[in-house]
């Protein structure tokens, strides 16, 4: 993911994989081995436990195109193992169903027509239950082939591969499910153990602003570590002196914009963004309701609320804002006199003022808060990471010496490098082992439905 299109950033092949070796053909020792099923395991157990709080009739709403159902995602991770790993490279190993082929196939066109992403919904069968043993045959399969057969330091990469892929869907996963619970009048929540008292919330750290000096910079990934394949390949590039805020944007300061007309006011907007404001203000009018909000605020007699997933809650004006698009962020920071960083610019910043356990420090989704929390003083120089997918000023495009892969893997990526924008950080639902500086997620400009806020930026 960014996958995404379906995920949100995009996924690698072998050559954005984790480094575990020279030689690819040299084949992994016993303790690598059990590392890399402990991994596995830990992180297919995880995406169950997400489903812990859900019905069947929850796992099989999908509540627009973009998004899809919760059984989906339980299916096509382990489509994934099944077709890239023990189709391949497991003796005999025995497909589930052959159906599932299509069904759970995303967007692999070279493996054949995917079943159509709006209609995933529609999916009554195979039910929960069976989706359950699809992934409980897969876990077994995978366990069989690392304990069993010759696994080299090629295959694992793949294997990692897919273990991230996996947690770029347990963030679909959240997202999705929320997009759909808000669609209920109930406002239903998806833990009833998640709501918090906004009253007592934190105070919101005052905002700073970090300057960084012009240079050349080395940026994107050399391999030492997992990345995908869009995160590289590293390379210089001069940046002139700017500055970035210490925090992300509040819902106070998003709410301020709204209340100063910040929806009427074309001059804030660029022309798209414009243009899809006055749309959507269309379609609510056509409901009955012709307020211009962020995604999920609801303002209810006079009083304004956010739908979250711990159901309807108070808005709390010192967390930081999120699910805007990219056009609601690019005219806030144009209404606040700012602008938005380049992502070049939030990775410079994120390596020179990030500390070395920042991951460890962010808000994300073992937090359990499945919100974005409040960045206070106590939360250190700079909060880059975590709580909210910070959007960029910049397009989605190749890395200089970028070359996609030609094999069914490579489809993840380099074909999705068009008309979309850079994100930046991880949220609250991005796993905490899963997210890196030179993470490069990409979402079309429109879309809101991610854990996306803002960070401002400027010139000195």
């Amino acid at each position: 993911m960014s996958l995404i299109t379906e995920a949100g950033s995009s996924v690698s092949q072998s050559t954005g994989s984790e480094h575990l070796g020279q030689d690819e053909a040299r084949e992994l020792s016993l303790d690598e081995r059990a590392a890399l099923l402990s991994h596995f395991q830990q992180v297919r157990s995880e995406t169950e436990g997400l489903t812990d709080p859900l019905t069947a009739e929850d796992m099989q709403l999908q509540s627009m195109p973009d998004a899809s159902p919760t059984k989906w995602h339980l299916a096509h991770t382990s489509w994934f193992f099944e077709t890239f790993i023990l189709r391949q490279y497991l003796p005999d190993y025995y497909v589930y169903d052959p159906a599932y082929h299509q069904l759970f196939n995303s967007y692999y066109n070279s493996l054949g027509k995917p079943f159509a992403r709006p209609q995933r919904g529609l999916l009554s069968r195979p039910s929960i239950e069976q989706v359950y043993a699809y992934r409980a045959q897969v876990d077994r399969a995978v366990e069989q082939w690392l304990t069993e057969e010759d696994v080299t330091a090629g295959h694992a990469q793949l294997l990692e591969l897919g273990i991230h892929h996996e947690q770029q869907h347990q963030e679909l996963l959240l997202t999705d499910i929320k997009h759909a619970l808000s669609m209920n009048p109930l406002a239903p929540a998806y833990r009833e153990d998640l709501a918090w008292d906004s009253e007592g919330a934190d105070t919101a750290a005052p905002l700073r602003w970090l300057q960084v000096p012009e240079d050349n910079y080395t940026l994107g990934c050399d391999g030492e570590f997992f990345s995908y394949d869009n995160e590289g390949p590293a390379h210089q590039r001069f940046q002139q002196a700017f500055r970035i805020a210490s925090r992300l944007a509040t819902n106070g300061e998003y709410l301020e914009f709204l209340q100063d007309g910040g929806y009427e006011e074309p001059r804030l907007w660029l022309s798209d963004g414009w243009s899809h404001v006055q749309q959507a203000w269309q379609e609510r009018r056509q409901q009955g309701d012709a307020l211009q909000a962020p995604l999920y605020w609801r303002e209810i007699d006079g009083e304004w609320f956010e739908f979250t997933l711990a159901g309807l809650q108070p808005l709390d004006l010192q967390a930081p804002v999120c699910h805007l698009n990219f056009y609601e962020a690019d005219a806030f920071a144009s209404w606040a006199g700012q602008r938005l960083p380049t992502e070049f610019e939030w990775e410079i910043a994120a390596w020179l003022h990030c500390q070395k356990n920042a991951a460890q420090q962010a808000k994300m989704l073992e937090n359990r808060s499945f919100q974005p929390l409040t960045e206070t003083d106590s939360d250190g120089n700079l909060q880059l990471l975590g709580n909210a997918w910070q959007w960029t000023s910049s397009a989605y495009q190749p890395y200089p010496g970028y070359k996609a892969s030609t094999d069914a893997v490579g489809e993840y990526n380099g074909k999705f490098m068009c008309n979309q924008m850079v994100l930046r950080g991880g949220s609250c639902v991005t796993p905490r082992s899963h997210i890196r500086i030179s993470y490069r997620n990409f979402f079309y400009p429109h879309q809101a439905w991610q854990f996306s806020g803002i960070r401002l930026a400027g010139d000195i």
